[in-house]
């Protein structure tokens, strides 16, 4: 899901255990906010050894909520609402997100910030008009690909860490099988009155953790495909 930012994010659209996204250079700039997807990196040791260990043998139930949840990605087509973002030193930040599957996301964050990230469906782009830089990086590269991609399938393509059923909440923590593409994310969605993706977790490369929840969620219909184009402003370009 990292961008190495200490105030935002999606997802979700988000995201979750993520590595330093900006040159060392950077790190001596403003701190900005944590991205809500999360990006490719390497994950400490302990992450590695509780995922080497984590089952994978579900009873019927959980298959069935592993399954609902695949199915609700599957069916999810466009939405937008608000986010609130909260970091792991409790700092929170607002802002407004679009939803276009498959692969498509933006999240726009409220003034003073002028940072935005989006997806076109094959690159995730973290464009920040004030220190007018963009970075970019193959939206393969983060965790929510196996929530994003045309046809979801969480029992094929996730390893699911953690999957429970608490009051009307399904609550469910997974990685990408694929080992190139190290990252954990916990989602929370409630059942009531429908299924909804109404928050979730990630963790970055020292265990912390940034959360991410969603708000006046609705569906949209016709989104303007150029909110999920980059800007085509010059910007300084890094880890070229």
């Amino acid at each position: 899901m990292h961008l190495r930012i200490t105030a935002l994010p999606l997802a979700a659209i988000a995201v979750v255990a993520l590595i330093p996204f900006w040159a060392a250079a950077e790190e001596a700039k403003r701190p900005l906010p944590p991205n809500p997807v999360g990006a490719g990196g390497t994950w400490s040791q302990t992450v590695n050894k509780e995922a080497a260990i984590a089952g994978e043998e579900f009873d019927k139930k959980q298959i069935e909520l592993i399954q609902k949840v695949g199915g609700y990605f599957n069916q999810l087509t466009e939405i937008k609402g608000m986010f609130v973002q909260t970091s792991a030193d409790n700092k929170r930040i607002r802002g407004k997100f679009y939803v276009q599957q498959p692969g498509r996301f933006r999240f726009d964050y409220n003034p003073p910030s002028r940072l935005v990230i989006l997806s076109d469906g094959q690159y995730m782009a973290i464009q920040d008009f004030d220190m007018k830089t963009d970075d970019r990086v193959e939206l393969d590269r983060t965790p929510f690909r196996v929530l994003l991609r045309k046809d979801v399938d969480l029992l094929r393509d996730a390893r699911v860490l953690e999957v429970k059923e608490v009051d009307d909440v399904i609550v469910l923590a997974l990685q990408d099988r694929n080992p190139d593409n190290p990252g954990r994310i916990k989602l929370f969605l409630s059942k009531k009155p429908n299924l909804e993706l109404k928050e979730w977790i990630t963790t970055d490369s020292q265990g912390l953790d940034t959360r991410i929840e969603l708000t006046e969620v609705n569906k949209a219909e016709s989104l303007d495909p150029a909110l999920f184009n980059p800007t085509t402003l010059v910007f300084q370009k890094l880890n070229q």
